[in-house]
């Protein structure tokens, strides 16, 4: 090998040097989370790298249901959801007008594959199955499911878990309120599973099904304001003591998660997200526990 002069080794060395100081700035450090996005240039307000540069594609299902829309138009910044994700929008940078909602459904949110959207918002429950197709942001709303029966029924007298077994109970394929009635009520016979949470309600008016499960504010409008003669019957206690939460869905591995999440805590820290659940959700006071 040929020996390399003295004067060339000494540049080569101090070239070295550089580098390795270089690398270990840019390297993450012990304690710290490389998908934190707070201080980084990649989170530099309205200047992400969403899916059109300037703007950012928010989605959820349609048609957009009461509380957490109004009038099915997600873009209108009403109903708890709404105005969830112009917050979120707000504090990434991107005002009203750099907003572009798009239709997609729920299932399809989390289902493996690039998205089209930047996240999506959409009472998508947070869970490690649903985590290994998508990232989702922080919580940013603690949600129970509850049991919707008609005033008239039978289903309507249930104090306890072991009152809903022998019942024909029904939900939206894909949700956790699908997967309470599976693996918390156990029912002797299968559950009804319907498209959406619309179909859902058709079948309980029509005595098609006893009780229909569903989250909690969303009985409560259900109740209120779509089949009158219903009432919740009562809420399940929270799936081994950690509270389920609704957090915003990204592509897995996203380069927005971190902003994302950054921004949903701070929304949470500063009051916006107590003060948006008080405006659109305040009808959501408690209701009886199953155990």
């Amino acid at each position: 090998m040929p020996l390399v002069p003295p004067v060339l080794r000494r540049v080569l060395a101090g070239a070295t040097v550089a580098l390795l100081a270089t690398a270990v700035g840019c390297a993450p450090q012990p304690g710290t989370d490389a998908s934190a996005g707070s201080a980084g240039p990649s989170c530099a307000p309205g200047k992400l790298a969403t899916k059109t540069s300037g703007k950012l594609t928010i989605a959820t299902d349609q048609p957009a249901y009461e509380p957490w829309f109004k009038d099915d138009d997600p873009a209108n910044g009403e109903g708890f959801e709404s105005a969830v994700a112009y917050a979120v929008a707000e504090e990434l940078g991107y005002g009203e007008d750099a907003v572009v909602w798009q239709s997609v459904p729920f299932n399809k949110a989390f289902a493996p594959g690039e998205k089209t959207f930047d996240f999506d918002i959409n009472q998508v429950s947070v869970s490690d199955e649903r985590r290994k197709a998508v990232d989702f942001s922080s919580g940013y709303y603690d949600v129970r499911q509850a049991v919707v029966a008609l005033k008239a029924s039978e289903a309507a007298k249930a104090k306890s878990v072991a009152d809903l077994k022998d019942l024909r109970l029904g939900a939206q394929v894909g949700t956790t309120s699908l997967t309470h009635i599976e693996d918390v009520v156990k029912p002797t016979g299968d559950a009804a599973v319907y498209g959406r949470n619309d179909q859902a309600k058709s079948a309980l008016r029509n005595g098609q099904v006893d009780a229909i499960v569903v989250d909690l504010p969303t009985a409560f409008h259900i109740t209120a304001a779509e089949v009158t003669d219903a009432e919740i019957v009562g809420q399940f206690e929270d799936l081994g003591g950690a509270p389920e939460q609704f957090g915003l869905v990204l592509d897995k591995g996203s380069a927005l998660t971190g902003c994302v999440t950054d921004a949903v805590d701070a929304l949470r820290e500063d009051g916006t997200l107590a003060e948006l659940e008080q405006r659109w959700l305040a009808d959501a006071v408690d209701a009886p526990v199953l155990r």
